[in-house]
């Protein structure tokens, strides 16, 4: 029989054995490995009750227990980074490298958290008015809930619950039910870092558990990476019931190159950006906007790096790029190939029909590359989330920069150039909220937020860093006087005298 994953509540596995159940496959073989329950209404009620126990007890640790409880989990997760890997490989298909990778940015932020002391300090003011001092805190929440997507399984929940935990809040995490496992292996490595039970807890589901915690009462706030319709969803329907919500959306992602930046340097990350875990990155580089005849220069030299890419299963120590996650989402993802040659693109490198060797019923797609695409075409208006790299050819810099701010997705961009004034030029005119320079793929570290503008993000706080601290705690100010015995009763408003 096919393994059925359990959720992980309370820290224990809780098994859901009536629960409707969801596949989940090995993308680099097409074969099911595991089966996980889709919790309903009940289940998600019974969980966020265990967490909203957990709390009274876990708000009241000191911040030198929840340190060390954070650098126990540290360390265990980066002993384990290469078993994390391997679930990430199995379910996700990326490669091996990639997936290491995943899990280290991850850690950056668990490394980020264990500094939550000096994140949470507030500020004092002594003498406000005569005899009295007034000084600010931040408190936790109470229950918050991380609703992940399936192409950082390990990452995006990282880039959440450090903080969130640090912070004194208990966590309910539902993750992706394509490739929920390692969320499950998280949870174990914090059950033996001295976690109490009951502050990480991982629920399986689809729409019906995400729907649930979005509308629980217990729940006090939301995170949420995904597509943008979705995160438009998971936005009103959880500030409608009262929570604080942080939705983080799709993507169209331009890179912008100008005709003096280095070619090979661009070419080299168009590459790397655009067909890294198989596209299927928020972050990945999905329009190259070429300015004037860079294009001539710079197509032909992405072309020639494609011919020498490895595409195969994750396990392969050779592979660069592995299957696509499922296999309706690579013939998704392929039809914009045929969509783009329709609408007039010229298709330069076709990976359709790719097989690989041994694992020919694997969810495999090649790298593409389309040019003369233009901004009326739906491969350049739709976030593709998969291999497929457009050229986008336009006169000048400050129409590039036009073409970037029109777009309804703000999430990121990259400028190549030699010029010190173009760059400065970019990166302030531009609409967009992480940008890089000569940089294809600009997520910040760990003590900056990561976010987007636009489409790309609803609510106002971005994830991890201090925005992360300051969204997973609220604000609260003592105004404190100490009396003396010849206090006497006025009725006049306060002021600061």
């Amino acid at each position: 029989m096919t393994p059925l994953l359990s959720h992980h509540v309370g820290g224990q596995p809780l098994a859901d054995d009536t629960a409707r159940r969801g596949e989940i496959f090995d993308p680099a073989s097409g074969r099911v490995v595991r089966q996980v329950p889709l919790a309903d209404a009940a289940t998600v009620d019974a969980v966020v009750g265990v967490a909203r126990d957990a709390f009274v007890g876990w708000r009241e640790s000191t911040l030198a227990q929840r340190t060390r409880v954070l650098f126990a989990f540290r360390e265990l997760v980066a002993a384990r980074r290469d078993e994390l890997a391997a679930l990430i490989v199995e379910e996700h298909g990326k490669v091996h490298d990639d997936a290491v990778g995943e899990v280290q940015r991850g850690l950056e932020v668990v490394e980020f958290a264990c500094g939550i002391p000096q994140l949470l300090k507030g500020g004092y003011s002594e003498n406000v008015s005569t005899g009295v001092d007034s000084y600010s805190l931040r408190q936790p929440l109470g229950v918050v809930a991380g609703i992940t997507p399936f192409n950082f399984p390990a990452m995006v929940p990282m880039w959440m619950f450090p903080v969130a935990i640090a912070c004194g809040n208990t966590f309910v995490l539902k993750p992706s039910e394509k490739d929920p496992s390692v969320a499950v292996a998280l949870a174990e490595l914090w059950a033996r870092a001295g976690l109490p039970d009951g502050v990480f807890n991982v629920l399986h589901g689809d729409r019906e558990a995400v729907d649930a915690l979005l509308t629980h009462p217990g729940v006090a706030a939301v995170s949420f990476v995904g597509s943008t319709p979705i995160a438009r969803h998971v936005f009103t329907t959880a500030t409608q019931h009262g929570k604080r919500v942080q939705a983080l959306g799709g993507a169209k992602n331009h890179m912008v190159v100008l005709p003096d930046a280095d070619i090979d340097l661009a070419a080299d990350a168009a590459v790397s950006a655009a067909y890294g875990s198989a596209g299927e990155r928020c972050m990945a580089i999905s329009a190259v906007v070429a300015v004037g005849d860079v294009a001539d220069r710079l197509v032909p030299a992405i072309a020639k790096r494609m011919e020498g890419l490895r595409v195969g299963p994750g396990t392969d120590p050779d592979a660069e790029m592995g299957p696509l996650v499922t296999r309706e989402h690579r013939d998704r993802v392929a039809s914009y190939v045929a969509t783009g040659t329709e609408e007039g693109a010229e298709v330069v490198v076709d990976g359709r029909g790719l097989t690989v060797p041994g694992a020919e019923d694997g969810f495999w797609l090649g790298p593409c590359l389309l040019d003369h695409v233009r901004p009326e075409m739906t491969v350049y208006r739709d976030e593709i989330f998969g291999p497929v790299l457009s050229v986008v050819r336009v006169d000048d810099h400050g129409a590039a920069i036009d073409l970037v701010n029109a777009n309804p997705y703000g999430n990121g961009t990259a400028v190549f150039t030699d010029s010190g004034t173009q760059a400065r030029r970019f990166q302030h005119e531009i609409e967009v909220g992480m940008v890089g320079i000569n940089v294809p793929i600009p997520v910040p570290m760990a003590y900056y937020s990561f976010g987007g503008w636009k489409d790309s993000l609803f609510g106002d706080t971005h994830v991890h860093g201090a925005e992360g601290v300051h969204f997973y705690t609220r604000g609260k100010v003592v105004t404190a006087r100490w009396p003396v015995q010849d206090t006497r009763t006025s009725l006049h408003f306060p002021t600061s005298d």
